[in-house]
């Protein structure tokens, strides 16, 4: 693909909690459809997250990517399970360039993009609450493409929805998203929180030999060490966040519906025909083929 036919895209996101962000980033590096201007931490322990990005960007041998440092946030309790795979790493050796403000640089590349970057983001979002405070006109100059939600299924015990991670972690960051007057996509746990990989598609990522595959594994196996939900060596964890990366650039696998959409206090995402409107992936056309396309992308 032309590099001129090729999506801009910045990833906003809170890797180094869940598993499934380390995953996304992999397959994004992977897409040829996407121009990936800049990895910005989201959320918490900004430092920690961004060394992640640092290093996987290193074995990938993508240090033409910006890192960003985004709004560093002390948490309560903040899990970081993928710790022991960046001890030791120091940010000041990355090759390529990182921005100690990652919420401004983010502002800058979307400002001066020739064509629409396409901001994916799959956590909570103090940092693009933050941008749209500072620039409002990002609005205008970027589209939004966010794994965020739960409309009407979640994966809990009676599969009834749920007050979704990356919404309630911060409530106002998200309403200030969707109440945003740019084009919005988003993928609730109603399709993400159906993706999982197992028997021989989970065996094809797991026997790779590709260094970027070698390093999502070996961090799932830390991730696994230090709490994580998934203790199944047979399978990975949900992949709610590739879901994300794939809408940057196709709705193939999808039924998608443009409905109107609103964030309420308590962190739960309704439908309101009087919300904004937002582009839903409501349910999957082929989910089995869209985990064989995320093997086949990963491990090409």
């Amino acid at each position: 693909m032309s590099a001129k036919k090729r999506i801009p895209v910045i990833l906003d996101t809170d890797i180094g909690g869940d598993i499934d962000d380390t995953w996304a980033l992999a397959m994004m590096l992977k897409s040829p459809e996407l121009d990936v201007r800049m990895v910005v931490a989201d959320h918490g322990d900004t430092v920690y997250r961004a060394k992640l990005i640092a290093k996987l960007l290193e074995v990938a041998c993508r240090t033409d990517v910006d890192v960003g440092i985004g709004l560093r946030q002390p948490l309560p309790k903040e899990h970081k399970r993928q710790l022991d795979w960046v001890k030791g790493y120091d940010l000041r050796r990355y090759p390529g360039r990182v921005h100690q403000d990652g919420v401004t640089a983010m502002i800058k590349t979307i400002m001066t993009s020739k064509t629409r970057v396409t901001l994916i983001c799959i956590g909570p979002m103090p940092n693009i609450r933050e941008a749209l405070q500072r620039e409002p006109r990002i609005a205008g100059k970027a589209r939004f493409v966010g794994m965020h939600g739960s409309l009407n299924w979640s994966p809990s015990a009676d599969h009834k929805p749920i007050a979704e991670y990356n919404v309630v972690a911060d409530v106002p960051a998200c309403q200030k998203v969707f109440t945003a007057p740019w084009d919005k996509t988003i993928t609730p746990l109603d399709t993400c929180g159906k993706v999982r990989l197992t028997g021989r598609k989970y065996a094809a990522v797991a026997k790779s030999q590709d260094p970027l595959v070698r390093a999502v594994i070996e961090n799932y196996r830390v991730w696994q060490k230090r709490g994580g939900w998934v203790k199944d060596a047979d399978s990975s964890s949900i992949l709610f966040d590739c879901v994300a990366v794939h809408l940057a650039c196709s709705t193939r696998f999808l039924q998608m519906k443009r409905m109107g959409v609103r964030v309420r206090d308590d962190g739960f995402t309704v439908a309101d025909p009087k919300a904004p409107k937002v582009n839903c992936a409501v349910a999957w056309k082929n989910r089995a083929g869209f985990e064989s396309f995320l093997v086949s992308r990963l491990t090409q």
